[in-house]
């Protein structure tokens, strides 16, 4: 059997080559990491994990990406095995320990009898022989084969701007200021580093991180930033009160050290299993190196600071997919060519490994002579796929995060507390009919 070549080793490359050759088909997972680096990568590792650790919420029946973490388990994830093997505590978020979390899933890829890595570039068009190729070359697609998938999509090939936040060595961070607690106590009560600020120290903060030396890249001014990785300094321009109401407000939050309620509440996540080292949660940052040191040591338990990774900038591109892909995934221009992961439209870790998934199990099917109908649109999975290839306009499209928004309506009146869980019921329902349709 003619083997599928799957371009690109990070978490969508990895689930696909895994579903494919879980199906009995023979798989190349071509990685060109270590061969060319990236901006972003610092390991050669499959499925890294750049930007945060955290696959955010694990709650399925309130939340759309816990939904579709609960439908990936249900259709034999690699990547959400691994994630629940190698957890971290982070209240009812899902956050891993980034490096052994990459090295099971390094290790499983590796040891698949149907899988041959080849560590190389694929730098052009795949050759006319390879019939069957899934690209899930990221948002950090080699130069070279971006230009090569836009010359077959003329201008559908977009960019933005993405954002990396710093991570502090635990050890540096100083306990009489901050204290462990989760918001509202969620999970298991006490899985964040929290630092309060005073009216004061936070109005210093706004004016430093609007004043402080950013890098730019002239060259691609005008590009849009994605809301969801918006870089700290960028909202703080937006107003002095921006970041109170985001990833700073205090609410659900009170100091064991002090009465007094908090003008606004820095978070710092865990980011590896052994503890010693912590993410500022939405502190995705252009600083530069100098001003990310001034700037986090003025917040009061980070003044002697050591930062494993500073945060970090790098542009990041995808498909105009409404426009040029089908709903398997397909490229318009040339069908035998399927994307996955982030490069598609879909914004997250979560969801771009199950785009991985899906296009996986689309490509199986067409090797075995078949066609695998695209899952619900009452389902995370089918919901995504609806949107990016044909729900969002075309002429608007910008990447996007699963959300009950992209769901259909439910049949029946229920009220608004209610509405979430109805959802989630339907869409687990939904999936499991069409698991069974893909399996008989």
């Amino acid at each position: 059997m003619k083997p599928i070549h799957v371009i690109g080793g990070g978490l969508a490359g990895s689930e696909a080559a895994w579903q494919i050759a879980n199906r009995g088909i023979p798989v190349i997972l071509h990685e060109m990491r270590p061969v060319r680096q990236t901006d972003a990568h610092h390991t050669d590792g499959l499925a890294e994990m750049v930007c945060s650790n955290s696959f955010r919420s694990d709650d399925a029946q309130n939340n759309a990406v816990g939904l579709l973490h609960q439908e990936m388990r249900e259709m034999n994830s690699l990547i959400m095995a691994a994630a629940d093997r190698h957890k971290v505590p982070a209240g009812s978020a899902l956050a891993v320990d980034r490096e052994a979390f990459s090295d099971e899933v390094t290790t499983t890829i590796e040891g698949h009898k149907f899988i041959t890595i080849e560590r190389t570039e694929i730098d052009s068009l795949p050759p006319d022989d390879w019939d069957n190729v899934i690209i899930a070359t990221g948002p950090l697609t080699s130069p070279a084969l971006s230009e090569a998938v836009r010359s077959l999509c003329g201008d559908a090939g977009l960019a933005f701007f993405d954002a990396i936040a710093p991570i502090v060595y635990k050890e540096s961070i100083d306990f009489k200021h901050a204290w462990y607690q989760s918001r509202y106590d969620k999970g298991e009560g006490a899985d964040y580093i929290n630092l309060p600020l005073s009216k004061e120290q936070y109005e210093t903060f706004i004016q430093d991180l609007n004043d402080g030396d950013k890098t730019e890249f002239k060259q691609w001014e005008g590009t849009p930033y994605f809301e969801g990785c918006m870089p700290i300094e960028v909202m703080a321009a937006r107003g002095p009160e921006t970041l109170r109401f985001g990833p700073m407000k205090p609410v659900g939050l009170q100091s064991p050290h002090t009465d007094e309620k908090h003008y606004a509440v820095v978070q710092l996540r865990q980011d590896n299993k052994l503890g010693t080292l912590y993410n500022i949660v939405g502190f995705q940052t252009k600083l530069t190196y100098s001003e990310q040191k001034r700037i986090f040591r003025k917040i009061p338990g980070l003044e002697s600071a050591e930062f494993a990774r500073l945060g970090g900038l790098h542009r990041n591109s995808f498909l105009n997919s409404p426009l040029v892909l089908d709903e398997q995934l397909r490229l318009k221009a040339d069908p035998r060519l399927r994307f996955a992961g982030q490069i598609t439209g879909v914004e997250g870790y979560v969801e771009s490994a199950a785009m991985g998934l899906i296009s996986g199990i689309f490509a199986s099917a067409e090797r075995l002579g078949g066609r695998a109908m695209p899952p619900p649109e009452t389902t995370a999975f089918g919901a995504l796929i609806h949107h990016i290839t044909g729900g969002a306009d075309a002429k608007t499209f910008q990447p996007m995060n699963v959300n009950f928004g992209l769901f259909p309506p439910l049949a029946e009146r229920t009220k608004k507390k209610e509405r979430k869980p109805a959802m989630s019921k339907r869409a687990q329902e939904d999936l499991s009919v069409w698991k069974n349709q893909l399996e008989s």
